[in-house]
């Protein structure tokens, strides 16, 4: 893998990251039910995308959807799958069980990636992992209730993104953009039947349009991007640091105070996934002057 992927990889997971992060924050804004969220903010995401895919080039953007193919409809699937159980597990539990949730997904990632990947994680993954696990086992302590239908639906959302990360790293060569717009469309029309889009407030409506095209639409199309760039662990890893950051937005605009678990497990999870991904960016530079120096180049 080329230096120059990796890097872009590791910033378009972590802008996705900090994006996908304000769900929770749209959720507690609101009063809408999930069925609802779900349907307006496919429409408003999904119709965001497919217009940037339009103005871009219209004839490739029907190449694009034409080449999908199994891959391509598989990731469209567990897509929409991970995005609504992401949102009922927010109805259903608190925002910091499901970031704590979800930044297990790193251990999930080194388990699938070896066994279907083939790809050994090394040994500071590893370690980084189970530090980021440990930090948001500290942050059990916040003090907000949590369901268990919840956090079992945040337990299957997790899984789902696992597997995404790793069908993008199978099939790097998937039409990105056209799978975040099918996904966030196919999801607002399986919400319809349950939905009640025209009997809430505009601003509420206005809400989900932002968190749509800017949380969810722009979130998602990064994350998915840069995932084929990364090994699924590394991916996960950079994902995990959701788990300090949900909290942290729904404290800055209702003010909700963080306890000093909570403020340590989160400062050990971004630690860890810092500290790893700059050991192993400075491991990728020595690599590839080494390469460089063994073909006689000047680096």
């Amino acid at each position: 893998m080329k230096l120059s992927s990796y890097t872009l990889g590791l910033v378009l997971v972590a802008v996705s990251t900090v994006l996908l992060s304000t769900a929770g924050l749209m959720t507690r804004l609101i009063t809408m039910d999930t069925a609802t969220i779900l349907f307006w903010r496919g429409v408003w995401g999904g119709g965001a995308v497919a217009l940037l895919m339009l103005v871009r080039s219209p004839r490739r953007t029907v190449l694009d959807f034409r080449r999908l193919g199994l891959p391509g409809w598989a990731i469209v699937v567990v897509t929409t799958a991970s995005m609504s159980l992401f949102i009922a597990a927010l109805h259903r539990t608190s925002v910091a069980h499901v970031a704590i949730i979800f930044a297990t997904a790193p251990l999930i990632a080194a388990a699938l990636g070896f066994l279907f990947l083939r790809e050994k994680p090394g040994a500071g993954a590893i370690v980084a992992s189970f530090a980021a696990l440990a930090g948001v086992g500290l942050m059990v302590g916040t003090g907000e209730g949590g369901g268990l239908l919840g956090d079992a639906l945040a337990l299957m959302m997790t899984l789902c993104i696992v597997v995404n990360t790793l069908l993008a790293r199978r099939y790097p060569d998937m039409p990105m953009l056209a799978i975040a717009t099918l996904s966030a469309l196919l999801g607002s029309l399986l919400a319809a039947p349950f939905a009640t889009p025209i009997n809430w407030p505009v601003q509420e409506i206005w809400v989900v349009a932002l968190f749509g095209i800017f949380g969810f639409a722009a979130g998602l199309a990064l994350m998915l991007i840069g995932a084929r760039l990364l090994p699924p662990v590394e991916t996960s890893l950079v994902g995990a640091l959701d788990a300090p950051l949900a909290p942290f937005w729904v404290w800055l605009v209702f003010g909700e105070l963080l306890d000093r678990m909570t403020l340590i497990g989160g400062g050990l999870v971004m630690a860890a996934v810092c500290l790893h991904v700059l050991a192993d960016f400075g491991g990728r530079r020595r690599a590839a002057s080494a390469a460089a120096e063994c073909s006689g180049i000047n680096p």
